[in-house]
């Protein structure tokens, strides 16, 4: 049986718990130029920003055509990654709960010495707030419902409208309102954290692909990296901030008596 010290030591011989950041020769924003007064990364920033005005444009000028290839491209995921999608999530959460019970977990972000810029209520508010945000206020109603009478497609095709489709359609909405995202999150979080703080490297999403690609991530292999990490966020932010317009918009019709205008 070991004494305390002897297993602090061991803990560090698996996990370090100092700052050891990578050595490399990149400066962090040696390719950032300035627009505006603004420190804008090049080439990312100009070519996700060119990739959202095009597409915005294009969808504009042909609505019906977008729509029509949007909804394509919906069902033809769903009908072939449904799996993926029901799966990825179990992987992730299990993959999040040994990595707390493994080694690793006693990895602080920002070093042994870091700690917390904020109270617990306030990152659990902060983390509430980004996490979930406008888009609960509303699937948080429409979800069960949708699954309930059908308009989604009950889940495991149960009877529409049945007690049977009751517990199903709150069991579906719990998967993607329960702990599940949250371990997606959590990942995400922890890969930004760690690289970031631990590592040196800059807050962004290609720090976490250094284990795997090296100094390629400061080449095209991190532009094209970052460049779908902006634009899927994008789109996402997009997505969930028009459905809590459309719900509130059509709220205040309802309200007001009036012919709603989305």
């Amino acid at each position: 049986m070991t004494n305390s010290d002897e297993s602090t030591t061991d803990i560090e011989t698996i996990v370090p718990q100092d700052v050891l950041e990578y050595e490399t020769d990149y400066e962090i924003g040696q390719d950032n130029v300035e627009v505006m007064g603004l420190d804008i990364h090049n080439p990312v920033f100009f070519l996700s920003a060119g990739i959202v005005l095009l597409f915005s444009a294009l969808t504009l000028a042909f609505p019906q055509v977008a729509s029509d290839a949007m909804l394509s491209a919906k069902a033809a995921t769903l009908e072939t990654f449904d799996w993926l999608f029901a799966v990825t999530p179990v992987i992730i959460f299990i993959f999040c709960i040994a990595l707390c019970i493994s080694p690793l977990g006693r990895i602080r972000l920002g070093g042994q010495d870091a700690t917390p810029d904020f109270k617990i209520h306030s990152w659990v508010a902060m983390l509430f707030a980004a996490g979930v945000g406008v888009g609960f206020m509303f699937w948080g109603a429409a979800e069960p419902l949708a699954y309930y009478t059908d308009w989604f497609g009950t889940p495991l095709n149960v009877e529409p409208a049945t007690p049977q489709a009751q517990h199903m359609a709150f069991s579906a909405t719990l998967f993607h309102w329960g702990l599940a995202p949250w371990a997606i999150y959590a990942v995400a979080g922890l890969s930004l954290g760690f690289f970031a703080h631990n590592k040196g490297l800059p807050l962004s999403v290609r720090s976490a692909f250094y284990p795997l690609i090296g100094e390629r991530i400061w080449g095209w292999p991190g532009h094209i990296i970052d460049l779908f990490a902006v634009v899927s966020t994008i789109f996402g932010l997009a997505t969930t901030i028009g459905l809590g317009g459309t719900q509130a918009a059509n709220g205040i019709a309802f309200m007001f008596d009036i012919a709603p205008s989305i």
